[in-house]
């Protein structure tokens, strides 16, 4: 009797994540159509996610880059991220894509994007996005880059992570394997500081008067460092990517577009843990981390050099990635 409700549980939660995927492909076949209607211009990036004929992924994982990251890039290259080969391997085994996310420059064909061209050619991890390159503009980028994401692979997770953070790819898929029947989900570190007003501070808010009376917090939102959506969340910011307001830090605006939405947040610890001992000592206990930073940096400090320390003392290991399930 117990196996039998097991199976009709499962039944319902497989029906119900389709019916919801069903409804987001319809929500975006309707958008198009009203465009088209009305005489509307339809952006050229704009696809309708197709399920058919589609290869399926678990996850799409993108690190934001810049331009003058190349020795960041390098360091995870040799560190986390599997290169040539096995990255191609880890796509068609594990259903895992990886890619660096980077835009243009407000000249582009220059000398800049010349040479991530030629980075590229030599490691074709690239991910490039019809966005210019710029710190205060990191919100827009976020936006291009989910619904840039949705639209090449269909998977069942899109995660944003910065490059200078220490990711172990097993953990992270078996994280969010575990949410992967439910249609609406926001994964990352949550949290809820403080609206600064106070102009030149780092991660000052130009719209502070928005969020109230000086001193308020902002919405639970997760911290910018890494994060993940579902595939219906990423197809919702693709569909309304023109009208969806972008405030001065990516976090908040990523939060912000969900806030009215019925989306679940779930906030898991394991997406930002410390650099060692924090993290060492957590895989010493059976509980490997899936991503690792210094909160003081925002990110590894020095990381072109220290990510070695972190993969070296909290790497799952290449047995945890390729024996894995999820």
């Amino acid at each position: 009797m117990c196996y039998q409700i097991k199976i009709l549980i499962m039944m319902y939660r497989t029906l119900d994540k389709t019916i919801a995927t069903l409804e987001t492909e319809l929500s975006a076949a309707r958008t198009l159509q009203e465009s088209l209607l009305n005489g509307s211009p339809v952006s050229e990036d704009f696809k309708v996610s197709e399920s058919i004929g589609r290869r399926k992924y678990r996850m799409v994982i993108g690190i934001n880059t810049a331009f003058s990251s190349r020795k960041r890039r390098d360091s995870i290259r040799y560190t986390w991220m599997p290169r040539g080969e096995k990255r191609k391997q880890l796509e068609e085994q594990k259903g895992v894509i990886i890619r660096f996310v980077i835009g243009h420059s407000a000249i582009a064909g220059g000398i800049i994007d010349r040479a991530i061209e030629a980075e590229d050619r030599k490691h074709g991890d690239f991910m490039k996005i019809d966005h210019v390159e710029g710190y205060l503009a990191l919100s827009g980028k976020t936006k291009t880059y989910f619904a840039t994401a949705v639209s090449l692979w269909d998977a069942d997770f899109y995660v944003k992570v910065d490059d200078d953070v220490h990711v172990n790819i097993a953990t992270l898929g078996q994280i969010l394997s575990k949410q992967a029947w439910k249609p609406r989900v926001y994964m990352g570190c949550m949290k809820s500081g403080p609206v600064l007003s106070e102009k030149g501070v780092r991660y000052y808010e130009p719209e502070h008067w928005k969020f109230g009376e000086p001193g308020n917090k902002y919405f639970r939102h997760a911290t910018g460092q890494l994060y993940a959506i579902s595939k219906d969340l990423a197809t919702y910011i693709s569909i309304n990517k023109h009208v969806l307001h972008k405030y001065i830090n990516e976090d908040v605006s990523l939060g912000s577009w969900f806030l009215g939405l019925d989306v679940e947040h779930i906030d898991d610890r394991r997406l930002c843990c410390g650099t060692p001992p924090d993290c060492e000592w957590k895989a010493q206990a059976g509980n490997t981390c899936a991503a690792s930073f210094d909160w003081k940096c925002s990110g590894i400090c020095n990381s072109e050099g220290r990510i070695w320390e972190v993969h070296n003392k909290c790497a799952e290991g290449d047995k945890a990635l390729w024996n894995s399930t999820f």
